[in-house]
């Protein structure tokens, strides 16, 4: 009965989706019928009804007419002229895109009208509980889980972000569009508001026309947090305190918090040279400003809702001080704005350039004609704006950004622009600057610091808006003591703006704040005051919120984490120990590296000269720990260290972070800020993988390095296991088997010298690249792996996918926390038996043998590759800021993960993630172990969840269309090797299912299968479209034309897909 109760439900909920596809795809169509009217309107409908119907003929196992019906349809498309193909490619394209708002809309849809919604806070915790599990142990796990998930901007982001922003609208009215209060006019302006919406986006180029910088990715990462995370984390964590409080009595404490986030988007240099330091230091700034930014908002909300008088003593107590402080720091501004001479004014005025004595040419002309400003001859000046703090010099040796008045709390903000400088929120212009060489940058500077000093620019605008603080006394003491708080926040701010554009900047360190504990103080007492004068249910409104995200996010959204290859690190102690007359460090040996860095780390001389010259990399390097050393832990998270494999790679990048603090602490008179950075090393391909158990346990048994572990980082080590190249460098089953035992041996390795372990995985969005439903990765990690710490790394265009709208966010971020509360209190189960290890050595032997006789060893393959995929025309997307090969090498050894998987990704054969696992299954099938196999998919969570990912993926994998691809664009010569590909694919196949036990691929996921079958009628002719267009390019390449209509099929079957790389 219950089955059948599902399967209704599942059609109701189905319905719903079916219903929002027919709406955009009508709204579409009516687009369309203007834009490109009616003619080529009935070619598209045309050329959807052919494929439509060749996946009906398929689906009924009608062979033979749904190919005849696909060579119509490739025969049809093959006739078009370039603009028509162009067209098409941007209306099949837009409709995926559409498809996929639906389908994100039905899952938010359908988890919020689950009475019971599975893996909850309050299912997990309601199962732990029955299973035997205390409710102080589950309250005291829940309290002290970290997980952190790193953000990252790698290159598989297909759409531009305006194009996302508008997909966000039309999800948020789909949303509107559900509510069942809605009258016929309401439904028909939401008709309207759609049509515009979908117009605007069809009017929209696209493409990315240039390359994003790194900074450009960053600000996509900041506007994530901005847009959705900053709603989320609020919800979420309410969420988890009332599962906690309804199973365990106490709710979650205020300034605890399971998840935090971490980026990389500004710190990953491996292979990137456009990562520099100072776009590391900007990009750090920058998330403080804007971390800075939210909070100023959240504030002026919460004092307009705060306007109570009763309080605590304590808080009163609070507001008073604040007052007569504000009111002598006036008494005395006056008494200063009074005795300004005229000598002091006159000194003002001779900072100014003279007046011109004749008018410029071009005097004559209207205001708005454009003239060549580079010609004048006379300096424009430069009139400071509303958006300056005052500043007082205190002492007459230099100035202070801060007054003891509180600044005027209404302003216009300034906000960092696009690129990199600060513009007034009320302007898209930059600021005006002083030209002509009469103009000296030092008179600039001293011209603003007098100005600022002077309270000549100072607007009363905002005395007439609010009261002054004086007047307000007894009525409001919670908004006196938030409006200090706001004042110090816009200090704050100010500061960062100012440190961004390089500009002096000597505040005193007690007019900002520096530390979250510095914002949180003031909050929490507004908090128990609310609590102890009886007004609770507000202190648990908006208040509460906002101290949950300042324990979430800091002072800085997100802490950036550094990340370069080790070869960069041995390049830089090369030349220093050149420099020094010591030999080669790269020549020694692992043992006298060893030695010579343990030597110099328990020093306390610097290591490196100032008057040493070096290679701009290598100055890049050094560059690099100076910025870490001056932004220290309060701003940045770890120092991951790319194809490590020895301890020395990790003691290198101690001894170079040791000295930079060293350099930069004397050069400040004072300790650097915040601590040393966690140093992790990233263990990626296989041999790697199998060696990292060893380099833990050889680093660990160093005495000075277990005490700095011990000392500095709470007895915490940091591992990350890479799942990317790995899978590139053995296939896709080699590498989950190999990630397995590397985890086990890591985690016993810190087990043996009492040390506490994180695991780090560098998971991508594909399955190909570690990719995967949340859940079932973390629930099929090694037993004891997962102790209550987590970070995983969320990449490309899963960051959107996951997070870009706050329902789909707080879904994610509950489903980390119960995985990783699971994997702690109940650790997935072991292998059995020593045999089913066994089983798997073999498997993965065989596996990755197949693998890389495929890969590596067939002469064959790497033109097959070039010629039967798009790999090569990737270079033409802006989707990335760094390079898609790691060296100029062209084999596929030196490309990265994500082109390789991208690639294969686009001909629907995503061979990276099936490769060799047929002939591993089978190899042990025919040696009579099936029974075996079908009990450890049952048993085992880890081969069970490998297992159904991979008959995920071929789920998604379609051999006509990658047939099509080879017919088409392979040379003949090689076609068999594609055939003998599309064989071995169903030999994976055949296995999977026999081992799994079902009947046909995604049988016990129905949704899934439902979902891909509904691209598919737009999804078909964009792969044939996309062939087309390729075969064209190939005899073409200097076609931009062609490329843009390129590009377009890539976006689509990206968004068909629902992932890239």
């Amino acid at each position: 009965m219950t089955d059948t109760t599902d399967d209704i439900a599942e059609e109701i909920s189905f319905q719903n989706f079916d219903d929002d596809c027919k709406l955009l795809g009508s709204l579409l169509n009516d687009v369309l019928q203007r834009e490109v009217g009616g003619t080529f309107m009935e070619k598209i409908e045309r050329n959807r009804i052919l494929a439509q119907s060749a996946c009906n003929m398929r689906t009924a196992g009608i062979e033979d007419a749904a190919e005849l019906l696909e060579k119509q349809l490739a025969s049809d498309i093959s006739k078009m002229t370039l603009e028509e193909a162009l067209t098409l490619a941007r209306a099949f394209s837009h409709y995926l895109n559409l498809m996929g708002i639906a389908e994100t809309h039905h899952r938010v849809r359908k988890s919020r009208n689950l009475t019971h919604l599975s893996r909850s806070c309050d299912d997990i915790f309601s199962q732990l509980i029955q299973g035997g599990v205390s409710p102080d142990e589950l309250y005291d796990t829940v309290c002290k889980q970290g997980v952190e998930i790193v953000l990252t901007a790698h290159p598989t982001q297909i759409n531009r972000r305006t194009l996302q922003y508008k997909h966000i609208r039309i999800a948020h009215l789909l949303d509107y569009n559900d509510r069942p209060d809605l009258t016929h006019e309401d439904r028909e302006m939401l008709i309207e508001d759609l049509v515009r919406e979908i117009t605007s986006i069809w009017q929209t180029d696209e493409l990315r026309r240039h390359k994003p910088t790194p900074v450009d990715e960053a600000r996509a990462g900041l506007n994530i947090v901005e847009q959705s995370l900053w709603k989320s984390i609020p919800h979420y964590l309410r969420r988890v305190s009332s599962a906690l409080k309804k199973h365990t009595g106490r709710p979650l404490p205020l300034t605890c918090t399971p998840i935090k986030f971490g980026s990389w988007m500004g710190g990953d240099r491996d292979g990137n040279p456009n990562v520099t330091a100072k776009v590391t230091k900007d990009v750090s700034l920058l998330s403080r400003w804007m971390a800075i930014d939210l909070y100023v908002r959240e504030v002026d909300s919460l004092r307009f809702e705060l306007s109570m008088n009763r309080c605590s003593d304590r808080l009163s107590r609070l507001a008073h001080e604040i007052l007569e402080k504000e009111t002598s720091s006036e008494d005395r501004l006056e008494s200063r704005s009074q005795s300004l001479t005229r000598s002091q004014i006159k000194l003002h005025n001779q900072q100014l350039p003279s007046l011109p004595t004749q008018l410029p040419a071009g005097a004559d002309m209207p205001s708005c004609t454009e003239c060549n400003d580079g010609d004048s001859q006379y300096p424009r000046l430069e009139l400071p704006g509303n958006d300056y703090m005052p500043l007082n010099r205190q002492d007459g040796q230099g100035s202070s950004c801060s007054d003891p008045q509180f600044q005027d709390s209404g302003r216009s903000s300034s906000k960092p622009s696009e690129n990199g400088n600060l513009a007034s929120s009320n302007s898209l212009q930059p600021p005006v600057t002083p030209r002509g060489s009469s103009f000296a940058s030092s008179q600039l500077l001293a011209q603003r610091k007098l100005f600022a000093e002077s309270q000549i620019g100072r607007s009363s605008l905002h005395k007439l808006l609010e009261p002054s603080l004086p007047q307000l006394a007894g009525i409001a003491p919670y908004r006196i003591v938030l409006g200090y708080v706001k004042d110090k926040l816009m200090k704050t701010r100010r500061r960062l703006e100012l440190l961004l554009e390089d500009l002096p900047c000597e505040h005193d360190s007690c007019d900002y704040y520096e530390s979250s504990e510095q914002l949180l103080e003031p909050l929490i007492l507004c908090y128990e005051s609310l609590q102890s004068s009886g007004s609770g249910v507000l202190a648990d409104g908006r208040l509460a919120d906002l101290i949950r995200r300042v324990a979430t996010f800091g002072m800085v959204l997100m802490k950036l984490d550094l990340r370069q290859e080790s070869g960069r690190h041995s390049e830089t102690l090369d030349a220093i120990t050149r420099y020094l007359d010591m030999g080669t460090y790269s020549e020694w040996d692992e043992e006298k590296r060893l030695e010579f860095l343990t030597r110099e780390l328990k020093g306390k001389r610097p290591l490196v000269p100032l008057s040493i010259e070096v290679a701009p990399d290598v100055k890049e390097v050094l560059d690099t720990f100076r910025v870490a050393a001056e932004l220290g832990s309060d701003s940045l998270g770890a120092y991951v260290i790319s194809m490590a494999s020895n301890a020395s790679d990790v003691l290198a990048v101690e001894l170079l972070q040791k000295d930079a603090r060293l350099a930069v602490s004397g050069e400040l008179g004072r300790p650097c800020p915040g601590g040393t950075l966690r140093v992790v090393p990233l263990f990626e391909t296989v041999k790697d993988l199998r060696e990292a158990g060893s380099v833990i346990r050889k680093l660990l048994s160093i005495d000075w390095y277990r005490e700095h572990i011990l000392r500095n980082h709470g007895g915490h080590q940091e591992v990350m296991v890479g799942y990317s190249d790995s899978g590139k460098d053995a296939g896709r089953f080699t590498a989950a088997w190999e990630l397995y035992k590397a985890q086990e041996d890591v985690v016993a390795a810190c087990n043996e010298y009492g040390i506490k372990v994180t695991l780090f995985h560098g998971r991508g969005g594909s399955i190909g690249r570690g990719g995967g439903p949340t859940y079932l990765a973390i629930q099929s990690q090694p037993p004891g792996s997962v102790m209550g710490t987590l970070r995983s790394t969320e990449q490309g265009e899963m960051v959107q996918a996951k997070f870009g709208l706050p329902q789909t966010a707080v879904r994610q971020l509950e489903i980390y926390t119960t995985a990783v509360l699971l994997a702690t209190l109940r650790p997935p189960l072991s292998p059995r038996e020593e045999k089913w290890r066994n089983l798997m050595e073999e498997i993965s032997k065989i596996s990755c043998q197949s693998y890389r006789n495929t890969v590596y060893e067939n002469p064959e393959f790497l033109a097959y590759f070039h010629e039967a995929t798009p790999q090569a025309e990737l270079g033409f997307l802006n989707i990335g800021s760094r390079p898609t090969r790691r060296k100029s090498s062209t084999g596929i050894g030196h490309l990265r993960a994500i082109p390789w998987v991208f690639a294969w990704t686009q001909t629907r054969f995503v061979l990276p993630a099936w490769l060799g696992v047929g002939a591993g299954l089978r190899g042990v099938c025919d040696k009579g172990h099936t029974a075996e196999l079908q009990e450890m998919y049952k048993e085992w969570p880890f081969f069970q969840s490998t297992v159904d990912l991979i008959e995920m993926v071929l789920g998604k994998a379609d051999i006509p269309i990658a047939k099509h691809y080879d017919e088409v664009l392979v040379s003949e010569s090689r076609r068999e090797l594609g055939a003998e590909l599309r064989r071995e694919l169903l030999t994976t196949e055949k296995y999977v299912l026999v081992i799994s036990g079902h009947e046909k691929l995604s049988e016990n996921n129905r949704s899934l299968r439902r979902l891909i079958e509904s691209r598919l009628p737009y999804l078909n002719p964009m792969n044939m479209l996309q062939v087309e267009i390729l075969k064209r390019l190939r005899r073409d390449d200097d076609n931009n034309k062609l490329r843009d209509a390129l590009q377009i099929t890539i976006n689509g079957i990206a968004a068909g897909m629902r992932n890239t790389g």
